[in-house]
């Protein structure tokens, strides 16, 4: 598999989920700036909508959906309990995960990352991500990952997403269970070989 990703952005989620997985993968550097890649490729020449994450698999097909690639990267290890079991309950919960931080954290942050963007629409979505953050912060109460005890993809697109917070100057200290939780989940083997290998760790 090649995983084709850009230094922090959203791709680092799957990039921790492989590692998690002991899956074999190359992970090419795709910069969401230059969309060239190492060898000079233009990205859009192998995914036409040009962004990130972007999975190939061995047999030439792809995902490039984060939510998609992270619960079939999973489910390639079901030993591992990355994701529950198709079916269950507890697998709509994981669902119900990845969706609401890909839509009310990770698109909120989208604005603050836009240049041009106007000051008060930067308010307005760090409003948001405050309000989304502060139920977030309940919902890890007592709880070790969002899923209970288990570490899924869902908590490294979580990771992933609140890392953001320092590169927007914006202060998520406050939240002291959310910041349990990434202390947690960011000592984890496979997110510190993950975020070596983007350049994010020395």
């Amino acid at each position: 598999m090649k995983l084709y990703y850009s230094p922090g952005a959203c791709s680092l989620s799957p990039h921790i989920a492989l590692h998690e997985a002991g899956l074999a993968f190359e992970a090419i550097a795709a910069p969401t700036k230059t969309h060239k890649l190492p060898d000079g490729t233009d990205f859009y020449s192998i995914n036409p909508l040009g962004y990130v994450p972007y999975l190939t698999l061995d047999d030439g097909r792809s995902l490039h959906e984060g939510p998609a690639i992270v619960q079939y990267i999973a489910d390639q290890v079901p030993q591992k309990n990355l994701a529950p079991a198709n079916g269950t309950y507890e697998r709509y919960k994981l669902q119900e995960w990845l969706t609401f931080i890909g839509t009310e954290l990770h698109k909120s942050f989208g604005p603050l990352f836009t240049p041009g963007t106007p000051q008060e629409t930067k308010a307005a979505a760090i409003a948001q991500i405050n309000k989304r953050l502060t139920w977030v912060d309940g919902e890890l109460a007592g709880k070790d990952y969002l899923m209970g005890s288990t570490f899924t993809v869902a908590d490294g697109y979580l990771f992933t997403v609140t890392n953001w917070a320092t590169y927007v100057q914006m202060d998520i200290s406050g939240f002291a269970n959310l910041a349990a939780f990434r202390a947690r989940v960011g000592t984890r083997p496979a997110v510190v070989a993950a975020m070596k290998a983007e350049g994010l760790l020395k």
